[in-house]
């Protein structure tokens, strides 16, 4: 476990080890190939200089509007806001500090509000998609809420906070590890990113258990309901069938993945896994696949075992000499820097390193770090509607990733 919390996301900052296993060299781990340096070096400019937020941890568009942004807090608050540098205000949009179990009124730093993802058809629909923690209560456990929201009827640029549909709730048996990333894919499906349930060392071994939401990333239809369940699950999700497996699965052996992407150009899912005490890794999320934990760490072996399915090994990783909690990026897709087209850009939470890649046939081709001086604090990442590359960082701040 990581035990020195700077961050409510993703058990984030701890001293490494003294035994942890380290590289020389300054660079992540390209999984069986050597991988090439040659990419672009970057800078973090300031996005919006008048706005600043309380723990903004996802920045993104609603599918509907191009010239605005959102930026979410942990706090439970979303502002809605014009995507122009001299922008002044952001307008709330929803607030949920009410019911949201955070690390100021009594929560874990972990906890909070986690996840946005608007419907790709919000413009008709006024739907989007949350996921926060809610306290334990005489009637109920600790708990992540996913749920849907729409905009008020009244005013469709500020949602309506008593419009909330529970689609479901998972329970948490720690503060820690919660996830959750939210990305609509290009099929339509929501996928949900969920952690282990926390503590440490996957106390439940939750990992390996397709019994479970925990430790996985799920895939479901949010425009259907069956099964007395307010949403459906796509025909062709590969546990369907699986005896005594959730058929929302997707994926799983993930320990905690904090931000997840689709490359706008291949279809890619990719995702930060953060790992335990030695390593951190960016992982490919494929139907099916078997990220390991908590049998391995990464490509490392942890607690050991037979797996249910053979394990997919990380695109890359890198140890805790390099860094200690990753927030999981975005793959460049705009059109003004021609030279950071399908680079993948990533972070390391508490030590600030900024990383790019890019691979070809599920192998790192290039890998580097791409940021002096570094930038502590990168809580995630997210893309405008022409898919250039945000960041946003505990600082406050929005920046935005261009050429050096």
């Amino acid at each position: 476990m990581k035990t020195t919390c700077l961050l409510a996301l993703a058990a984030l900052l701890i001293v490494p080890s003294a035994g942890a296993c380290v590289r020389s060299e300054n660079q992540p781990r390209a999984m069986f190939v050597h991988a090439s340096t040659d990419l672009p070096k970057v800078k973090l400019s300031h996005a919006f200089a008048a706005l600043k937020f309380e723990r903004p941890l996802w920045i993104g568009w609603d599918n509907a509007s191009k010239d605005v942004l959102y930026v979410a807090e942990q706090t439970g608050k979303v502002y809605r806001f014009e995507n122009k540098e001299g922008v002044a205000a952001a307008r709330l949009f929803l607030d949920l500090s009410d019911r949201v179990f955070r690390w100021n009124n009594g929560g874990h730093n972990e906890e909070g509000f986690l996840g946005l993802a608007f419907h790709p058809r919000f413009k008709d629909n006024g739907h989007f998609y949350v996921h926060y923690s809610m306290a334990r209560t005489r009637a109920k456990p600790r708990r992540g809420v996913m749920s849907r929201f729409t905009v008020s009827k009244a005013d469709k640029t500020i949602a309506d906070p008593e419009s909330e549909k529970i689609l479901f709730e998972v329970t948490q048996p720690y503060g820690n590890h919660n996830g959750c990333s939210l990305n609509f894919g290009p099929d339509g499906f929501l996928y949900i990113s969920l952690g282990d349930g926390g503590a440490a060392n996957d106390p439940h071994d939750y990992g390996q258990n397709l019994g479970t939401m925990l430790a996985k990333v799920l895939r479901i239809d949010v425009d259907k309901e069956e099964n007395g369940k307010p949403y459906a699950v796509p025909a062709d999700n590969p546990f369907v069938k699986r005896k005594g497996a959730l058929p929302e699965i997707w994926s799983y052996g993930l320990r905690n993945t904090w931000r997840m992407c689709f490359d706008s150009k291949t279809s890619d899912l990719i995702g930060g896994d953060v790992g335990q005490n030695m390593w951190e890794f960016v992982v490919l999320i494929k139907k099916g696949s078997n990220h390991g934990w908590a049998i391995k760490e990464g490509s490392h072996d942890f607690k050991g075992g037979e797996p249910v399915d053979p394990i997919t090994p990380p695109l890359i990783e890198y140890s805790h000499k390099e860094g200690v909690s990753i927030t999981g990026g975005e793959v460049y897709r705009g059109s003004r820097h021609k030279s950071l087209d399908g680079i993948y850009f990533y972070a390391d939470y508490g030590t600030g390193r900024f990383w790019g890649l890019k691979y070809a046939n599920d192998k790192v081709t290039h890998a580097a770090e791409l940021l002096e001086p570094r930038k502590p604090g990168i809580s995630s990442f997210g893309v405008d509607a022409d898919n250039e590359v945000f960041v946003c960082c505990f600082d406050g701040r929005i920046y935005r990733v261009e050429p050096r």
